[in-house]
């Protein structure tokens, strides 16, 4: 696995849970929707099923989905902890701290370590030359 792939792995997975949190709100809406039908004619109770059942059934099922990517994120961001940890240099680390577990943009990472974009970049060019060297050796569980 690439140094970058590895380390993109955290994000990635967050965005997932953030996706399937709005489609538990989206579906809590639908489940708490009330809406009448008045007709004459009485219905079959076989012929399709109640909405509200529905969404709750699908709310469970990806509160299960996101307990489980949860725990998947948590042990993914200890991986990724464990390999930063073993780079030498403090600034590759800051970076990839401040990139890779904060979620910053490059615009606050060159803000907050007063150099400029150019310099960032070519700084963490460097500090993933040193995670893959890690990753290739073995080093991690990963």
């Amino acid at each position: 696995m690439k140094a970058k792939e590895f380390l993109n792995q955290a994000y990635l997975l967050d965005q997932r849970i953030k996706s399937k949190s709005e489609q538990i709100q989206s579906l809590n809406e639908l489940a708490t929707k009330c809406t009448a039908t008045l007709t004459g004619m009485p219905r079959n109770p076989n012929h399709g099923g109640s909405t509200m059942a529905d969404a709750v059934c699908k709310i469970i099922d990806l509160q299960n989905e996101i307990a489980a990517d949860m725990d998947r994120l948590v042990q993914i961001k200890k991986d990724i902890v464990d390999v930063i940890g073993k780079v030498d240099d403090v600034k590759f680390r800051i970076l990839l701290e401040k990139r890779y577990l904060c979620g910053e943009t490059w615009e606050e990472i060159t803000m907050s370590l007063y150099h400029n974009r150019r310099w960032v970049f070519r700084l963490h060019d460097k500090a993933l030359d040193e995670v893959q060297k890690i990753l290739d050796s073995g080093e991690t569980s990963h």
